[in-house]
C-alpha cells in the first residue's frame, strides 16, 4: 500500500433540512481509504454510514448538503467538481452497490440491456460484444442461466437474484473504489461468501479499494483490513479488525457484537439487558393434539419457459416446433409442521423458499401436490374462493421487506387494521382498541399508531407487519426474512418477540430464512433445499451440528465465524 491515500475524507458534516430544522446527519467524521485495501463502516441503522458514502459519491438527496470538511478522491476534491466530471467519475473510477437492489434496477428495461448501458457509457464494450460482456458479468457473480437471465426483467427475479444483479453491474467496469452499501443483505451464506471472495479477489488483482458498510459485524470482521463504528453520526471507535473484535473499547461497539447472533448462544443473551420473563399464567395451554397442523406432499410448481426468440415462437404456436419443457422450481417436496412449532426452512437464493411459503399462501397457484392445513386439502380450493375461506385467517405472513408490504399511504394503525376491516370479525368501534392490544403485544408504541412507514425506522415497520399478521389470531405464521434487513440490536428484539409470541399464544412458524445462526436461536427443526428439492431435514442441533448432506456442509462451512471477545 502507498503512502498516498486513494480515498480521504476530512471532518465531513453533512446537515438535513427538515420541517423541525436542521438535522446533523454526519458530524466532523475522519476517514481515509489506501488502495487495496477494504475498510468497514459499522452501526445501526441512522448512524450515518450510508450519508457518508452518499456524500463521497456526491448523491445526496437535495434536502441534505455538506456543511463543513472535505472529500478527496485520487488528488480530486469532489466537492468543487463539475457534475460532468462526475459523472465521468461513477461507475467507471467509482461504483456503488446500493442497498436496495429492486430501487437500483429500472423495472422496465431487462438486466442484461442494463448492464450493457453502463458497459457501452463508460467506453468498457462495443455495441457488438456488450451482449458478451454482460453475460460475463452476470456469470462473475453466480447467477444461474445467465444467458436466459440476461432477457429477464426485474419483476420475475427473487429479492436475492436482483442483489446479484446490483453487484455486477457495480463491478461491471471494474472501479478502483467499490463502495458496498448492504451488499449481502438479501443473500444466502454460500452466495454471500462467493461475492465477498470475489470483491476481495478482485481487490487485490486490481489494488481495488473497498468501503464495505454493514450491520453484519461477521462480514466485517471477516473481510476488512480496518473497521470504524459509527454511533449517531459520529465516529466512535476506528482500528484495525482484529484489535476491534478481539478487544471493542467504546460501549457501543459491545452491545453491537452482545447482539449478534453465534454459535453457543441463547436469544436472551442477545439483548443487552435480560428480557421480561414470559407471563406463565397468559401463556396458551398448547393442545395435546400430535397430528400435523400443516402437512404438504409431493408439493410441485412449474413455470413454462418463454421463447427469447419471435422467429421460433412464431413457428411454435403453429405446433412446427416444440414448447421448451417447464422450469420446475419445486419438485416434489414433503414436510409436516408441528403445532406451536418453529420450523426453518434454508437455502440459497433461487432454491424454492419463498416460491413454497407463497404457495401455502395461495398467492401463487401449485402445480401438484397436496397442502393440507388442519385436514384440509388447500390445493384443492380455487384462488378466488380461498380468499373469502374461513381457512385464511388462520394462516397469516410476515414479508420480507418491511417498507414494501405495507401501504405507504396508511398509517400504522391502519396497516394493523387491514385486515380486521376486510374480514369483519369485529365491529369498527372496537378495531381502534384492538389495534393498540396487538402494537402493546409487538412492542410497538402507541404514539407511533399514527405515522406513516415512512416516519417508521425499519424495526418498527417490522413490528407492524408482525401485528398486521397477528390481528386475526392465526394458527401458522409464514415468516420470510423477517430479520434480513434488520440491524443486530433490532434483529434480538424482533428474534426475542416472535419466540415470546409463540410461547404465549401457541402460533406455529415456517420461518425462511437464509441465516443459519438465527435459524440455530429459534427453530425447532429445520428443512434445507437446494435446486427445488429436500437435501436433508431433521432436528435443528442435529442437521446444523452433524449434518448428513454434502450441500449442508457446505452452507455451514461458509458461515462467517467472527473472532469476538468473550
Amino acid at each position: 500500500m502507498t503512502s498516498q491515500p486513494l480515498l480521504e475524507v476530512r471532518d465531513l458534516t453533512i446537515e438535513f433540512s427538515t420541517r423541525r430544522g436542521v438535522v446533523k446527519a454526519v458530524q466532523r467524521v475522519d476517514l481515509s481509504l489506501a488502495k487495496g485495501e477494504t475498510l468497514g463502516i459499522v452501526g445501526e441503522s441512522g448512524s450515518g454510514k450510508s450519508v457518508t458514502s452518499y456524500a463521497v459519491m456526491r448523491i445526496l438527496d437535495r434536502a441534505g448538503r455538506i456543511a463543513n470538511g472535505a472529500i478527496i478522491y485520487s488528488g480530486i476534491d469532489v466537492g468543487a467538481a463539475t457534475e460532468s466530471e462526475m459523472q465521468d467519475l461513477r461507475g467507471r473510477e467509482m461504483s456503488m452497490i446500493f442497498q436496495n437492489p429492486r430501487a437500483a434496477l429500472n423495472p422496465i428495461r431487462k438486466i442484461g440491456r442494463q448492464i450493457e448501458d453502463v458497459l457501452i457509457r463508460h467506453v468498457q464494450a462495443t455495441r457488438a460484444d456488450a451482449r458478451e460482456k454482460a453475460i460475463g458479468a452476470l456469470r462473475q457473480v453466480r447467477i444461474a442461466n445467465p444467458e436466459e437471465r440476461y432477457s429477464a426483467y426485474p419483476f420475475e427475479l427473487s429479492g436475492g437474484m436482483c442483489q446479484r444483479v446490483v453487484i455486477a453491474l457495480a463491478l461491471a467496469c471494474q472501479p478502483r473504489l467499490l463502495i458496498a452499501d448492504e451488499p449481502t443483505t438479501g443473500l444466502d451464506v454460500t452466495t454471500q461468501k462467493a461475492v465477498m471472495d470475489l470483491i476481495v479477489e478482485l481487490t487485490r488483482e486490481r489494488g481495488m479499494s473497498t468501503l464495505l458498510i454493514t450491520h453484519d459485524l461477521g462480514l466485517a470482521a471477516t473481510y476488512c483490513d480496518r473497521v470504524i463504528v459509527m454511533e449517531k453520526g459520529n465516529v466512535v471507535e476506528s482500528a484495525t479488525a482484529e484489535e476491534i473484535f478481539r478487544a471493542p473499547q467504546h460501549p457501543y461497539t459491545r452491545k453491537l457484537m452482545r447482539a449478534t447472533p453465534r454459535p453457543g448462544a441463547r436469544l436472551c443473551d442477545l439483548l443487552p439487558e435480560e428480557p421480561a420473563p414470559v407471563d406463565r399464567a397468559a401463556a396458551v395451554n398448547v393442545t395435546s393434539d400430535t397430528s400435523p397442523l400443516l402437512r404438504v406432499e409431493n408439493l410441485v410448481k412449474e413455470y413454462p419457459r418463454k421463447s427469447t426468440a419471435p422467429f421460433f415462437a412464431r413457428f411454435m404456436k403453429r405446433g412446427k416446433f416444440k414448447h421448451p419443457p417447464p422450469f420446475r422450481a419445486v419438485t416434489g417436496i414433503s414436510f409436516d409442521v408441528m403445532r406451536g412449532e418453529t420450523l426453518g426452512l434454508v437455502g440459497e437464493s433461487g432454491c424454492g423458499k419463498s416460491t413454497t411459503s407463497m404457495m401455502l399462501m395461495r398467492l401463487i397457484d401449485s402445480t401438484a401436490g397436496k397442502i393440507v392445513f388442519d385436514g384440509t386439502d388447500l390445493a384443492t380450493i380455487p384462488a378466488r374462493d380461498f380468499a373469502l375461506n374461513p381457512l385464511r385467517r388462520r394462516i397469516q405472513m410476515v414479508f420480507q421487506d418491511p417498507t414494501d408490504s405495507l401501504n405507504p399511504r396508511y398509517t400504522a394503525a391502519r396497516a394493523i387494521a387491514d385486515p380486521l376491516l376486510r374480514v369483519g370479525t369485529i365491529e369498527r368501534s372496537k378495531v381502534r382498541t384492538r389495534c393498540e392490544e396487538l402494537a402493546l403485544l409487538v412492542g410497538l408504541p402507541l404514539d407511533l399508531l399514527d405515522r406513516l412507514p415512512h416516519q417508521l425506522s425499519g424495526g418498527q415497520k417490522a413490528r407492524v407487519g408482525i401485528a398486521r399478521a397477528l390481528a386475526l389470531e392465526p394458527d401458522l405464521v409464514v415468516l420470510d426474512e423477517p430479520t434480513a434487513a434488520l440491524d443486530v440490536s433490532v434483529q434480538a428484539i424482533v428474534l426475542n418477540l416472535l419466540q415470546d409470541l409463540k410461547e404465549r399464544l401457541g402460533i406455529s412458524y415456517l420461518f425462511v430464512s437464509h441465516d443459519l445462526h438465527v435459524v440455530r436461536l429459534l427453530c425447532d427443526r429445520v428443512i434445507v433445499m437446494r435446486s427445488g428439492v429436500i437435501v436433508e431435514q431433521g432436528p435443528t442441533a442435529k442437521v446444523l451440528e452433524a449434518p448428513e448432506a454434502e450441500y449442508t456442509r457446505e452452507l455451514i462451512a461458509a458461515i462467517p465465524h467472527p473472532p469476538f471477545a468473550a
